[in-house]
């Protein structure tokens, strides 16, 4: 063997990390505006219970307690949603999930959504919809701020006030589809004090008062 051929394999692999060298590094995209793009990311959940009817059709003692001890291990909560699935249940059943509901300051409302399975017959299937709002890859601590020589927003903007706000908001659906007022702010109390503000007419409209000393 020469010492040329044993040099050729050396001169592949250093012109070889020459050219991985000179490859320029894919940088992300320089974001200059002020929109961050972090964003809250709502994900459902639906925890489903079946209830069947006692003698009567209604919600036995025994069926009540394990409702009940469902939702505390659930620790049902204002932003929780609960519905009832089971078209073919006696009504007396129904008021009673909607009793036990109640108690812990919630509401049997709206439309259940597609579970796996069915209700039992003669029951009902009881839904807790529980939605989480959380931000997907915050903190970032990507960017260097002494190396940002592009004049784009850091890769942690926005992560405070959207983590913030993930943290506070009651019902994260609230986030997806908002919320209608429901009410006429004029027949509110604020509103009422702030109507009768506006239409007061100014102490000086009806003139001077005229003085005398007796």
């Amino acid at each position: 063997m020469t010492k040329t051929s044993l040099l050729r394999p050396a001169v592949a692999a250093l012109a070889l990390g020459l050219s991985l060298a000179a490859t320029p590094a894919i940088a992300r995209e320089v974001e200059r505006g002020v929109e961050p793009a972090h964003q809250p990311v709502v994900a459902r959940t639906d925890f489903v219970f079946d209830v069947a009817p006692d003698g009567s059709g209604g919600l036995g003692a025994t069926e009540r307690g394990r409702l009940s001890t469902w939702f505390q291990s659930l620790g049902l909560r204002y932003g929780d949603h609960v519905t009832v699935a089971g078209d073919d249940a006696p009504r007396a059943l129904q008021d009673g999930v909607s009793d036990v509901v109640g108690r812990y300051g919630l509401l049997v409302e709206g439309e259940a959504p597609a579970t796996a399975g069915e209700a039992p017959t003669g029951g009902v299937r009881v839904v807790v919809s529980r939605a989480v709002a959380t931000v997907p890859n915050c903190p970032s601590w990507r960017d260097k701020a002494e190396t940002n020589l592009t004049g784009g927003l850091s890769d942690n903007y926005g992560c405070a006030s959207a983590s913030n706000l993930a943290a506070m908001i009651a019902d994260p659906n609230d986030l997806v589809d908002g919320r209608s007022a429901g009410v006429n702010p004029a027949s509110t109390v604020g509103g009422k004090a702030i109507q009768t503000y506006k239409e007061k007419a100014p102490t000086g409209a009806g003139g001077l008062q005229s003085m005398g000393v007796n």
